[in-house]
């Protein structure tokens, strides 16, 4: 095995009571990681200027036994290109060939990536998204969360493993505010049409940490990053789809399928734009080839596990 997946440490289960739902203790079963690239604006002109013509939202799903494998990833790359210990990644300050080790090692690491791609020009009705601030983020959460939720309850051992939630902070918006929402979302879900499995996360719970301090957000960063640059062109014309394919093996998919699970495009019309420099959309869609081992558990807890 390489040596950033070998170094598993087995981290504590963290343990609490849900007394909204009046259960027993809860496990946390998966550690959640979720981070933006591009802006909310509406006010489009050229490319490179005015605002990003994308909005892309994702998440990393790790199991909590594997969360250990974040750091030594990070810490791995890190040493590879040089950098000072402890020096945060910010995946779109790195050059292009530093870009690279750092997602082929995300490509093959044992998680689950999921991305919303919002096309903003293709919002019919953007002043609904306006009226107030961050009300693009906050729909684009719901939809990221929806889809993490179903990639947990598939695959947590026992309905008491709950998802652990990290936003990575931003210091203009409100996580208050942002708990209030899921909660709303959650007391209207048959109203609203929302799909999210309530079971598998508690909203109240939800954190924002500072991008340095967990290195599983700045592997959020990295992809979304990399999911904006193939989906946003440069003001020369162009996008670079690369780190986005190189994703592929460790991308949700359902069935085979990852368009609408590991990858959510809105609003509908946004889809119309996967032709031309887009094109990299279909030949994702379309190689299921083998995935990364996905939310494995370490093989000595596993071993262990099956030894009682």
């Amino acid at each position: 095995m390489r040596e950033w997946q070998a170094a598993v440490i087995t981290v504590g289960l963290v343990q609490r009571q849900d007394r909204k739902r009046g259960s027993s203790e809860m496990t946390i079963g998966f550690r959640v990681y979720i981070d933006e690239a591009g802006d909310e604006g509406f006010k489009f002109s050229q490319p490179g200027k005015g605002s990003s013509q994308w909005f892309v939202l994702s998440a990393v799903v790790v199991r909590s036994e594997c969360d250990v494998e974040t750091v030594k990833l990070v810490d791995t790359v890190r040493v590879r290109l040089n950098k000072p210990p402890r020096s945060p990644m910010h995946f779109r300050k790195l050059k292009h060939e530093h870009r690279l080790p750092f997602v082929a090692a995300i490509s093959s690491a044992p998680l689950r990536t999921i991305s919303v791609l919002m096309h903003k020009p293709s919002i019919q009705e953007p002043e609904k998204f306006t009226s107030e601030p961050h009300m693009l983020y906050r729909y684009a959460t719901r939809y990221l969360l929806e889809r993490v939720s179903w990639l947990c309850r598939d695959h947590r051992r026992g309905s008491g493993q709950l998802a652990k939630i990290f936003f990575s902070n931003r210091s203009c918006m409100s996580y208050d505010e942002m708990r209030r929402y899921l909660e709303r979302l959650r007391e209207r879900t048959g109203e609203f049409g929302v799909r999210v499995d309530w079971s598998t996360f508690e909203p109240s719970q939800i954190e924002a940490r500072p991008h340095d301090s967990l290195m599983g957000l700045q592997i959020a960063d990295a992809v979304a990053s990399s999911f904006y640059m193939a989906c946003e062109l440069t003001p020369q014309g162009f996008n670079e789809p690369r780190y986005a394919l190189m994703l592929e093996p460790v991308q949700y998919r359902h069935e085979g399928e990852c368009i609408g699970y590991g990858l959510k495009f809105w609003p509908r019309e946004a889809r119309q734009c996967t032709e031309g420099h887009l094109a990299w959309v279909k030949e994702m869609s379309a190689h299921k080839k083998g995935q990364a081992p996905g939310l494995r558990i370490p093989p000595a807890r596993a071993a262990a596990e099956e030894a009682t």
